[in-house]
């Protein structure tokens, strides 16, 4: 089950990543929901918020090294708990979208806009990311339930 999550997040993200290339590249924004919810083009040369922006090769090293203790720890410990290998199976389909994007383009893609009218704009994220903070939010409860060995 683990390597079905693994590569529907992957392909699910290289698709939207895909669509919004081609959809909204040269948009300046394509509004859903006024004041809301809209799609934006960007290309992120960083990490989240846009940290470490223009470390592209740092980023891929990081990555690729946190994506082996990842799997090594996976293989080792063969945790029981189904959250736990959800979560992890949904940080690696996240981690590999985004690393994919970073080898083939020296920036990742991002497209999707939250914000409240002008009073608050989260950053501009994509599917890969979302991956990422689900997973590494389930990752907390099993740490917190102390789940990771059953």
């Amino acid at each position: 089950m683990e390597l079905v999550i693994i590569v529907v997040g992957f392909l699910i993200d290289r698709l939207t990543k895909i669509w919004a290339l081609n959809a909204f590249k040269n948009t300046q924004e394509i509004v859903l929901i006024k004041g809301f919810f809209s799609f934006m083009y960007r290309e992120n040369e960083g990490a989240a918020w846009s940290i470490f922006s223009g470390k592209t090769v740092f980023l891929i090293i990081f990555t690729f090294i946190i994506l082996c203790g990842i799997i090594y720890y996976r293989l080792k410990y063969r945790p029981k708990s189904k959250i736990m290998r959800t979560a992890l199976s949904l940080i690696i389909a996240g981690a590999v979208g985004n690393l994919f994007d970073r080898v083939l383009y020296k920036h990742v893609v991002d497209f999707i806009y939250f914000h409240y009218k002008d009073v608050y704009s989260y950053p501009v994220f994509n599917f890969a990311d979302m991956c990422v903070v689900v997973g590494t939010v389930l990752l907390m409860i099993c740490i917190l339930r102390n789940d990771s060995k059953k």
